[in-house]
């Protein structure tokens, strides 16, 4: 184990605490878009339990694997992946998640049941993306360390390369929000993360968001490098390094801004919400965190 292993991982958790509240909050923008949209004109903050969707339930899996190896080792996350989904299936997974996680938990290797979706191709969704704040959190110090864990982390459920990307690109934003040393501009931050990403669509929009440093609208950023609505990584991973990037010291503001995006509402909130609560620990709302669902016992 790490020697300062108890330091990282409650890193990890810090991550996990902003991811699940940022799940939990997108998740109650979902209605009627001219409902959907008076509440954000508003910004009414959802009354009643906050409920967390399989992003949170994912990010659980990858917080328990790093308290008990302090490494991402494929077969033992894709084991708890798969525990984890047939104890409580319900959270919102996807149809090629739940394909993947049934057949893992029935015996089936888990390269060849990620492998095997999409004509053999891999998911290339944006799954392994939202639950890999805690990876970037717990292995801030080493960004080769970083990637390599991502891309492990990825594999059991996202073969595709776009996939993986997803992935890395959220962890590595993830170090650079827990490492802080320096403020920087949004832009400097989205060219750090699009560089350690492998080439590909992903990659691409990065770059388009680094060389578009003038727009401030985020539905106008939404319409050019995705929101979401596809629910792969190269559409949903770009804008959310953009609202992130944008408001690292303002938890509360990156989840208005994110929110409003619409698309994939609960995993992109997820993912802005597991970097700035990294960097800005102190402006995540107690009463945000007291309407979300418990965690204990998940």
């Amino acid at each position: 184990m790490i020697a300062d292993h108890d330091a990282r991982i409650a890193r990890a958790r810090v991550a996990l605490d902003g991811l699940s509240i940022g799940d939990a909050f997108g998740e109650r923008f979902f209605g009627a878009p001219e409902t959907v949209d008076t509440r954000l004109a508003y910004r009414a903050v959802p009354s009643g339990t906050w409920r967390w969707t399989d992003d949170t339930h994912m990010a659980l899996s990858i917080v328990d694997e790093l308290a008990a190896r302090g490494t991402i080792d494929p077969s033992a996350i894709a084991a708890r992946f798969a525990v984890r989904f047939a104890r409580d299936s319900w959270r919102g997974y996807g149809a090629m998640a739940r394909r993947v996680l049934t057949e893992i938990g029935e015996g089936t290797p888990w390269d060849l049941a990620s492998r095997a979706i999409f004509d053999g191709t891999g998911s290339k969704g944006n799954g392994a993306a939202m639950r890999a704040a805690p990876i970037g959190a717990y292995f801030a110090g080493d960004l080769e360390r970083v990637i390599d864990e991502a891309r492990r982390s990825a594999l059991p459920t996202h073969a595709h390369p776009e996939g993986i990307a997803g992935a890395i690109a959220i962890a590595v934003l993830a170090a650079i929000a827990t490492r802080r040393e320096e403020r920087r501009s949004p832009s400097a931050i989205i060219a750090e993360v699009a560089t350690s990403v492998p080439p590909g669509e992903t990659r691409a929009r990065l770059e388009q968001l680094v060389a578009m440093p003038h727009l401030d609208d985020v539905r106008t950023i939404a319409s050019i490098v995705g929101n979401g609505t596809y629910v792969l990584a190269e559409d949903t991973v770009p804008l959310s390094v953009w609202c992130a990037a944008r408001h690292l010291d303002d938890f509360v503001a990156a989840m208005w801004t994110t929110v409003s995006a619409l698309g994939d509402r609960d995993t992109t909130c997820a993912i802005v919400g597991g970097v700035v609560a990294l960097a800005a620990p102190m402006t995540v709302p107690a009463e945000w965190r007291a309407a979300r669902e418990p965690l204990d016992g998940a």
